[in-house]
């Protein structure tokens, strides 16, 4: 099964709600899945891979980014994310605290 994930630049995506408000001092990155995922932190580790504007994010290695889970750096809506949540079809915005 092939995975497709995008990364959009966040002024160009267009949807039916307006995306929430990016917390001061983050990074944020945007997952447009065309299926529903299980766990969230293999598909973030891939984007943040696949992604050029954070050189520290591309090369992030998968303890930092587990690291990053438990130090509650990673948010979906505001609200902290596991690195075992699920993320489902269609556009999430993920922001990482700190960079």
């Amino acid at each position: 099964m092939t995975e497709t994930t995008t990364i959009e630049p966040v002024e160009t995506t267009t949807t039916a709600f307006p995306p929430p408000p990016r917390p001061a001092k983050s990074f944020r990155i945007v997952l447009n899945l065309n299926y529903r995922e299980t766990r969230m932190d293999n598909v973030l580790l891939k984007a943040l891979h696949e992604q050029d504007e954070n050189p520290s994010l591309k090369i992030i290695s998968r303890g930092a980014l587990k690291d990053l889970f438990t130090k509650s750096r990673i948010e979906i809506k505001g609200q902290r994310a596991k690195s075992s949540s699920a993320i489902n079809k269609g556009l999430t915005y993920v922001d990482i605290l700190g960079f």
